[in-house]
């Protein structure tokens, strides 16, 4: 192992990224409050501020995928969709199979400029998580309980409100509704096949409701859907904890445009026109179930082959993630080691208890931040057997 590769794997750099990261989130949170002022006076100023704002957090987790772990992100798609990305609203349905999938969604938003207005369908529980959750509320994301009754109405306000939103999005779904795992894959067949429906392979069932009220609530926004796929060469199973270890990974993104209703997330790229969505909620229903057993023979190719049917493209990346991150390393290290060196100098073991202390519960909060991406401390949605019916 050489040297740098050493340091990236030293808890000791781990702790200062958190403390980073956290300190600033924390900073970040307290400016969003203040920006409320400005909602009622001009909220289309409220808004791109903070997309700003929700920008120097989501770009620090995205630096860690670009520059610290290096991972490599090549994206299959046609090239007239290509030109496209970035430049209109989408709405992009994911596939939900590996603890960092959200940081390689959040990596081709930054690639492509959306990265800070980017939305998401995300458990209410998120939304009292400090820093990426109280930032999420201040870009309006929208939060559900899962429990349809009583989603519906708070799901469709919170998508109406979208509309005239004054930065291009993209919207990402993941229609499964959790992560996938052989277990919750057996359950979800076990339904597939009770409702008279094709079984998947490599899926679960999608959620259609959610889908066809975002769909509904946005049409005339959104300008296309993009199918995406993620995967990961050579059976990689990446972890957040390996990003953060500094290891370095090859996913490959397949990308099928629906225009009007965009899927992103494949390793093949396809621009789906929006119009060619339907309308009515169980034709829509029976159409994401048609696109999901396409996304399934798209898998079976790529664990034949080793690629999709596409052009790959790997998207430049840019600076942004790593100045940002430079800003606030220069920002918030300074006062921490002169801290330290003055609770050193102090001699006090008292001082020196405490900080050994604090060093010992910012271990444990680390660790708490990564164990909520890992699969198997992941949601249970959907793993229930009195709970089968999908949605």
């Amino acid at each position: 192992m050489d040297i740098v590769g050493f340091l990236k794997s030293q808890f000791i750099c781990h702790l200062l990224i958190c403390y980073i990261f956290i300190v600033s989130g924390l900073i970040i949170n307290f400016i969003q409050l203040f920006t409320l002022i400005l909602w009622p006076i001009n909220k289309q100023l409220f808004r791109r501020i903070n997309c700003r704002l929700a920008y120097c957090i989501s770009s620090q987790m995205v630096m860690l995928l670009e520059w610290w772990s290096g991972t490599n992100c090549t994206l299959y798609t046609d090239p007239e969709s290509y030109n496209k990305y970035g430049k209109e609203n989408a709405i992009v349905i994911l596939n939900h199979n590996f603890e960092i999938d959200f940081l390689c969604g959040w990596n081709f938003c930054e690639r492509f400029g959306v990265l800070g207005s980017s939305k998401v369908l995300a458990k209410k529980e998120l939304s009292y998580m400090p820093i990426i959750g109280w930032m999420w509320y201040f870009l309006e994301i929208v939060f559900c309980k899962r429990k349809w009754e009583e989603d519906r109405k708070t799901v469709m306000q919170k998508l109406l409100n979208l509309r005239d939103y004054p930065e291009n999005f993209w919207f990402l779904i993941h229609c499964e509704g959790t992560r996938f795992t052989e277990q919750k894959h057996q359950i979800s067949m076990q339904v597939a096949e009770a409702k008279g429906l094709p079984k998947l392979k490599y899926h679960l069932l999608p959620r259609t409701k959610g889908f066809a009220v975002t769909v509904q609530c946005l049409r005339n926004v959104v300008s296309a859907v993009y199918d995406s796929t993620l995967n990961f060469r050579n059976n990689e199973n990446p972890t957040l904890l390996g990003v953060l270890n500094g290891k370095k990974y090859h996913a490959d993104l397949y990308v099928r445009q629906v225009i009007h209703i965009l899927i992103l997330f494949c390793h093949t790229e396809m621009r789906i026109p929006l119009e060619e969505v339907p309308e009515d909620e169980q034709e829509c229903s029976n159409w994401l179930h048609k696109l999901y057993q396409e996304k399934d023979a798209f898998q079976e190719e790529y664990y034949r082959t080793g690629t999709y049917p596409a052009v790959p493209v790997v998207p430049p990346r840019r600076p942004w993630t790593l100045l940002n991150w430079l800003f606030w390393a220069l920002l918030l290290l300074y006062p921490l080691f002169k801290l330290l060196i003055n609770m050193i100098n102090s001699g006090s073991s008292l001082t020196l208890a405490s900080f050994a202390f604090v060093i010992v519960i910012a271990s444990v909060g680390v660790r708490w931040m990564i164990a909520v991406t890992e699969i198997n401390k992941g949601s249970t949605y959907g793993n229930n057997d009195n709970k089968q019916k999908q949605k």
